[in-house]
């Protein structure tokens, strides 16, 4: 027979406490959770200002440099659509490197593991606030843009707003996942962009893809399809990954 040892939970016990930490998380709505999440988010960053400007002047700047740069009037093509996303691109990769910092230094993570909710809500609202930077971003981002480096594109903008939306829910994902993969080690600012760059070529390929003939001067003609097929199963698939695999995330 196999002796408990005193103070120690028996299997049921511990079973137990599972089963009525699982009910009480079903007790607590996650709308509910992710709202509060998100509106904490938002508040502290509306406060502290670390991640959207810094984005947006990235960004900014490197359209100024490309402008100076390339020594041309105007970009259309290929070469606008690379342009575009390779900016906004690098512009996110500030963004996702600080998302979960605040929560690992302050502990933020022990906090949320204690409290009867569903783990997934700070996956949703850390991925809809990423999300929210990348929107703000791209309002900032793309008329400067179109400013500096593409004043005859003008028309595209209404085009875009499908493609950048794909290519925002696909950023949004993936750096959600990484970032929170990535924060508990010692080389997070590094280890971070180097996880989230490789998944994150087929997302700039596919919208530049996708982008390229939105920003024609002459003829414009419309995104392809097949492009914007591949680029939502890819956000689909990575979404569905990071929803399977957030809990073990939370927990190492």
């Amino acid at each position: 027979m196999s002796a408990t040892l005193p103070g120690a939970s028996s299997p049921a016990e511990q079973a137990e406490r599972e089963q009525r930490a699982k009910a009480a998380r079903r007790t607590t709505p996650t709308l509910s959770v992710v709202r509060a999440l998100l509106r904490k988010e938002l508040l502290v960053e509306l406060r502290t200002l670390e991640s959207v400007p810094g984005m947006s002047l990235f960004a900014v700047t490197t359209f100024v440099v490309f402008h100076f740069a390339l020594n041309r009037d105007s970009l259309d093509g290929d070469l606008a659509a690379g342009v575009l996303w390779v900016t906004l691109l690098f512009a996110a990769m500030l963004g996702l490197n600080r998302l979960f910092v605040a929560d690992a230094d302050q502990g933020g993570f022990d906090g949320f593991l204690l409290a009867p909710v569903e783990r997934s809500a700070m996956l949703i609202a850390k991925l809809l606030a990423l999300l929210s930077y990348l929107v703000v971003l791209e309002i900032v981002a793309v008329p400067a843009f179109l400013l500096l480096l593409a004043p005859s594109l003008g028309h595209a903008l209404p085009s875009l707003i499908g493609v950048l939306a794909l290519g925002d829910l696909g950023i949004a994902v993936i750096g959600t996942l990484v970032a929170a993969l990535a924060v508990r080690t010692r080389a997070r600012d590094l280890l971070g962009p180097l996880l989230a760059l490789p998944l994150l070529v087929p997302i700039v390929i596919g919208c530049a893809r996708a982008s390229s003939p939105l920003l024609v001067a002459v003829h414009p003609g419309q995104a392809p399809v097949r492009w914007l097929l591949t680029l939502g199963l890819y956000d689909l698939v990575f979404g569905l990954i990071a929803y399977a695999l957030f809990d073990f995330l939370l927990d190492d």
